[in-house]
């Protein structure tokens, strides 16, 4: 029986990149995101679920298209039960995130590190939710939490976003240990450099960058393993092991004179 797999965040990026990838495998996906012509735009790229068929968003036996963002848990929810309701769902994967720099100094940066919170551990958890149930009843099921290198160390004007994906990595090692024994795994992702729009903005050298369909191939490999925490590319692996080691008062004069991800007052990156 093929795969069903329901992924946010899959307008673009990881989230588009991993959609392709396990369509290309025969699965039925479920595609989540805020906006629709990009979210169709997918959609179209998309192999037919099991060869057959048409990809537009309701064709009975093709993947299913959700226009919603995880700060709307209800939303949310909707779009997962409407999954749920066509079979048993195989995986999940969080890959809805938003990146910008913040300055804590800046009085107009709350609201953006409460959007970048609110959708990258908000939005984790709430994507999560729908299914453990279903799950732990089958006693099988997985799901995938994107963390990043970026939540290994604090890094200078991305507190939110550092933030965020720490808490993602601790939140996600929280439920795998909760889940244990139930059937359901919890995989933690960790992307360090991956060509995506998100990483296009980056004004400084990005060592070790990788093509983000590379990633997914790498990311595939993970989930089927079970893996609990995969740094990809595993280079930087290396860099975040280093990172963990290195005492405070060395690491903040390094990191102090980093090169900062720009801040967009007003708004966010999505």
């Amino acid at each position: 029986m093929a795969q069903r797999v329901f992924i946010t965040g899959a307008s673009s990026g990881i989230g588009a990149a991993l959609a392709l990838f396990y369509a290309r495998l025969g699965a039925q996906v479920g595609l989540v995101g805020r906006r629709e012509d990009a979210l169709r735009a997918v959609l179209r790229s998309l192999p037919a679920q099991g060869g057959g068929g048409t990809a537009d968003g309701r064709a009975p036996g093709g993947h299913r298209l959700y226009v919603a963002d995880v700060r709307d848990r209800p939303a949310l929810h909707r779009a997962a039960a409407d999954f749920l309701a066509e079979g048993p769902v195989d995986i999940v994967i969080a890959s809805a995130g938003i990146s910008v720099g913040t300055l804590t100094e800046e009085p107009d940066d709350f609201d953006v590190l409460s959007a970048v919170l609110a959708t990258n551990v908000n939005g984790t958890v709430a994507t999560f939710e729908p299914f453990i149930a279903s799950m732990k009843q089958r006693r099988r099921g997985t799901l995938v939490g994107i963390a990043s290198v970026a939540g290994v160390r604090g890094l200078p004007g991305a507190g939110a976003y550092s933030a965020s994906k720490a808490a993602v990595r601790c939140y996600c090692e929280s439920l795998r240990v909760e889940l244990r024994g139930t059937g359901v795994r919890v995989v933690t992702l960790a992307p360090g450099f991956i060509q995506t729009p998100m990483t296009a903005r980056n004004p400084y050298r990005m060592p070790f960058l990788m093509p983000v369909d590379r990633f997914a191939e790498a990311a595939g490999r993970a989930i089927a393993r079970a893996s609990s925490y995969t740094v990809i590319p595993w280079q930087m692996g290396i860099v975040a092991k280093l990172l963990r080691l290195v005492p405070d008062a060395l690491y903040d004069r390094i990191a102090a004179g980093r090169q900062r991800k720009p801040r967009r007052p007003g708004g966010v990156d999505r």
